[in-house]
């Protein structure tokens, strides 16, 4: 299936709202943050709101959704990206580039003793160690070895790489707000039915806790794609094609799948619109998992053979 495109050509961004409610009841527990816990805060009209999944949480859901880990692969639509894998020293499966925290940047990439992606990039990246960083030079070999870092963005922190200066943001950010948010207290207790009155540093005895959750009339996940970003990195309109569809695969199948985000936080989606272009029409999942497979294709000139760049990690 052909998508219309037409609508991302020329707009600066790409702007969704999805409107969100719990699966089962009303309350729902929200993101906690250390010496935080929720992050509760006054809105600039003074509504009550709540952060329940923040940008760094949402760019790893969106990059989960996208990943079998039964087969170790992407899911099938997804197949024929490159990336690159990680195995330990006996050949095991150990990581890749599409989970690990700093993508390209991982340690088990680039830190062990196989320093073949390392040395790849530090050829095909030399010679800006002085004057402005080209990025559209970064976005050619992202493209080629770890093609989703272009959304996810990169940051190769290693002064050999330019003087640690290779950043590519985000091109594609999503959190999740609550609105008119108020408390919903309750608690529970840790029994132990064989010694009540034990020592609970230990993990002995009956243990009662405070919990308290949420409930808000209006849960809304936001996404940002930046159709601009993509078209600056000078790849081409089949690659602009390919990373916007990409982009909002991710997104349509995160809605579908990925919306149970704790145990007491199971979402549903109500609706999904478009508030930037106005009135545009959102392909669904079944177009873009039928279109995808052709557009990776279309751009396998721009990848590397074979698609899978392999490295062993030892320390």
């Amino acid at each position: 299936m052909t998508l219309n495109f037409n609508a991302f050509a020329t707009a600066p961004r790409l702007l969704l709202e999805a409107d969100l409610q719990p699966l089962q009841g009303t309350r729902f527990q929200p993101t906690g943050f250390p010496d935080l816990g929720a992050a509760v805060y006054e809105g600039p009209d003074g509504e009550q709101m709540l952060l329940v999944e923040s940008a760094q949480s949402m760019a790893n859901r969106l990059e989960v959704v996208c990943w079998d880990d039964n087969a170790d692969d992407w899911v099938g639509p997804l197949k024929g990206l490159p990336l690159i894998k990680v195995s330990d020293k006996n050949g095991e499966p150990l990581t890749n580039s599409v989970l690990e925290s700093h993508r390209i940047n991982s340690p088990y990439i680039l830190e062990g003793k196989d320093k073949s992606v390392f040395e790849i990039l530090k050829s095909e990246l030399a010679g800006m160690e002085e004057g402005r960083v080209d990025i559209r030079r970064l976005a050619r070999v992202l493209m080629r070895l770890d093609t989703n870092a272009l959304l996810h963005g990169v940051f190769l922190a290693k002064k050999e790489l330019a003087g640690g200066r290779l950043r590519m943001p985000r091109a594609i950010s999503a959190f999740i707000e609550a609105r008119q948010v108020k408390v919903a207290a309750s608690g529970g207790v840790k029994n132990d039915s064989v010694n009540p009155s034990g020592d609970t540093s230990k993990g002995f005895g009956n243990v009662p806790f405070a919990r308290d959750e949420y409930v808000s009339p209006r849960i809304t996940a936001y996404f940002n794609l930046d159709l601009a970003q993509i078209r600056a990195s000078g790849l081409g309109n089949a690659a602009n094609n390919l990373l916007t569809a990409l982009a909002l695969y991710k997104i349509r199948r995160f809605l579908d799948e990925g919306l149970r985000l704790r145990t007491a936080c199971d979402l549903r989606l109500v609706e999904l619109r478009a508030t930037q272009p106005e009135h545009c029409e959102i392909p669904g999942r079944e177009a873009l998992e039928e279109a995808l497979p052709g557009l990776i294709a279309e751009c396998g000139e721009l990848f590397a053979e074979p698609r899978i760049t392999q490295v062993t990690y030892e320390k």
